[in-house]
């Protein structure tokens, strides 16, 4: 669809990629619903046109991003969760919801080698500043105030360490100081521990100071056992997103082209400052729907400019896009490859085809059809005599 009107592939392919050269500041956002190999088109792509690239990472666990590149992290896979497990603990988040299947199949009733009897030999905690659906699947349930994870992990943190801590914490907290006593003499004296993490530490007060702590955590007490810790990630292939970006260009979200290489700097060169501050011309949107969840100012922002949209069903994104893609979906029409939230790459296959392409053939049509454009603009900005901007690192 070009504005609303339906036509051929061709004319699409052309009006999008004309669209992206012709922006001064064009960004390419979403791609976390899609395989690897569309997200490397789509990368290469911004290179092309020196634009800015980010995926739904920067509104969900960039903070977590941030805090592993300054303090590390001690992780693993699912399978070593399923199999060795006997502390698992979930930090801001509500599995039960979110992903219905991760307590059966790894963490809370799945048998393992070393956890033959599975819920027995397990002993799950849920943190949150609420009970949710999640409660019931727990062992013990500890309640936070909001806004106060960063004072009970470092907490914690001091009590791994023996420091001394005020008997009154839980006026601050919530959390009284004979739970976290209980708690870490638990995490010390466990086999193998986890602890799972979600949005309810990175979008909340203290973000990736909160995902620093709880990872800085997991590094202490390593001294007195084995513990891990892991970011529950949310998109089919966010991971996969992060895993592309980040051997593409070095960074895992938030990369700007504009000077020829890759530059990274949350809160500049992600997608929802972008776009309040109105900085953007042009938006290359694949496999996301920023419209139906982003601040009021940067839709309005988004309604206001082309915007080249590549998605399975109508959104609201679509619907104010200047070029619409209606693709296939991924691990049901399309093959391809995704990365599972602890870093497992997997190969998908389709089930039954698809009328409608999929994102990496689109992609791919519009960054043959932009670098042509972008050929022959030097070509004739040389012949002019006007100076041709150097050529940008070429990604494939």
């Amino acid at each position: 669809m070009i504005d609303n009107r339906p036509v051929s592939m061709e004319e699409a392919v052309e009006e999008a990629a004309r669209t992206l050269v012709n922006a001064r500041f064009p960004i390419t956002y979403g791609l976390s619903d899609t395989t690897c190999e569309a997200q490397r088109q789509a990368v290469a792509i911004t290179d092309t046109i020196r634009g800015n690239i980010d995926t739904t990472t920067s509104v969900c666990h960039g903070p977590s991003g941030i805090a592993l590149q300054g303090v590390g992290e001690s992780t693993m896979t699912l399978g070593e969760v399923k199999n060795r497990a006997d502390l698992v603990i979930y930090w801001g988040g509500n599995p039960a919801e979110s992903h219905p299947r991760h307590f059966g199949r790894y963490a809370v009733t799945a048998k393992g080698m070393f956890t033959p009897r599975g819920k027995k030999d397990r002993h799950v905690v849920l943190v949150d500043v609420r009970r949710t659906p999640s409660a019931p699947a727990a062992s013990q349930f500890i309640q936070v105030k909001p806004g106060k994870d960063f004072e009970v992990l470092w907490a914690l943190r001091a009590l791994v360490k023996n420091r001394e801590i005020d008997s009154n914490i839980e006026e601050e907290t919530g959390v009284s100081l004979e739970t976290m006593e209980e708690m870490v003499e638990r995490m010390k004296n466990c086999r193998y521990g986890v602890l799972f993490f979600g949005m309810g530490l990175t979008m909340t007060r203290g973000r990736h100071f909160n995902s620093g702590a709880l990872l800085a955590l997991a590094t202490d007490l390593n001294e007195y056992t084995h513990f891990v810790a892991k970011p529950v990630r949310g998109h089919g292939n966010v991971t996969g997103a992060d895993n592309v970006m980040s051997w593409q260009t070095g960074y895992p979200f938030g990369v700007n082209f504009s000077r020829g290489f890759p530059r990274f700097n949350p809160g500049e060169f992600t997608t929802v400052d972008l776009l309040s501050k109105q900085d953007v011309d042009a938006a290359l949107i694949v496999a996301t729907d920023p419209a139906s969840n982003f601040p009021q100012a940067a839709i309005d922002h988004l309604a206001n400019i082309p915007v080249v949209c590549l998605d399975t069903k109508a959104t609201l994104t679509s619907k104010l896009a200047h070029v619409a893609f209606r693709t296939s979906t991924y691990g049901i029409n399309t093959a391809g490859t995704v990365y599972r939230m602890d870093d497992v790459p997997i190969t998908l296959r389709k089930a039954f085809d698809s009328p409608f392409p999929n994102d990496e053939e689109i992609l791919t049509a519009i960054k043959k059809r932009v670098r042509e454009l972008v050929l022959a603009r030097g070509q004739a900005g040389g012949a002019s005599g006007v100076s041709k901007a150097a050529a940008p690192v070429q990604i494939i």
